[in-house]
């Protein structure tokens, strides 16, 4: 079984560090023009979630991926979820606890996974990725590989590069704020080094975010 872990001070990490919780789901629906729960609803059915699988959301936030992921697993499977900032950990340990849920929330980073190699069936990313500098995505991704099992899935949502919209510009202007350079689509190359096979960014676009998948 998973258990839930809770403190006060962050996890180091060289990736960016989001602690205002209590304004995350806002936010995030902003950016996502007042769909995000339809974000997560495609995020979720294109990582092919199964009943009874085991499921690592890394970066969760407040949970919003990680608490439809493990509904959708159902309770023979077994959901976690790892963010850097303990305001989020809590805050999602609170949502799953208001539905009935038993998900491994804990405080970790991505470049430092804690769990055992092939611990999960799939891994889910949303929006996380563009928060890190390059070497620590290559660290990160490499962890991923780890800890997924032979023919696991890793399913990316986030940021792609942008077209000729002007909203579709500005909104990803504001999704970064913090002005890096970032296509999900980069990360392809990354994820053949690690060793990922079948990479490949999907078709399906949800405005300006992207999604890319990858076997282990």
């Amino acid at each position: 079984m998973f258990h839930s872990h809770s403190h006060d001070n962050p996890v180091q990490t060289e990736g960016r560090l989001i602690r205002w919780a209590s304004f995350y789901d806002f936010f995030t629906n902003v950016i996502a023009f007042g769909q995000i729960k339809g974000l997560r609803a495609i995020t979720i059915d294109l990582a092919q979630l199964k009943p009874g699988e085991s499921v690592l959301d890394v970066g969760c936030g407040t949970g919003g991926v990680t608490i439809p992921a493990a509904q959708r697993i159902g309770p023979a499977g077994k959901a976690a979820g790892i963010d850097p900032a303990p305001e989020m950990i809590a805050v999602a340990q609170n949502n799953a606890r208001r539905k009935g849920l038993d998900i491994d929330f804990r405080l970790g980073v991505i470049e430092s996974l804690p769990y055992p190699d092939a611990s999960f069936d799939v891994v889910t990313s949303s929006l996380m990725m563009h928060h890190l500098p390059p070497l620590l995505q290559v660290k990160g991704l490499a962890e991923v590989y780890r800890v997924l099992k032979p023919g696991g899935r890793l399913l990316i949502a986030d940021i792609a590069k942008t077209g000729s919209s002007l909203r579709q510009h500005i909104m990803t202007t504001l999704a970064m704020h913090h002005g890096t350079k970032f296509g999900v689509e980069d990360l392809q190359g990354i994820l053949k080094e690690a060793g990922f096979q079948q990479v490949r960014t999907l078709g399906k676009r949800f405005y300006f975010i992207g999604f890319v998948f990858a076997v282990r």
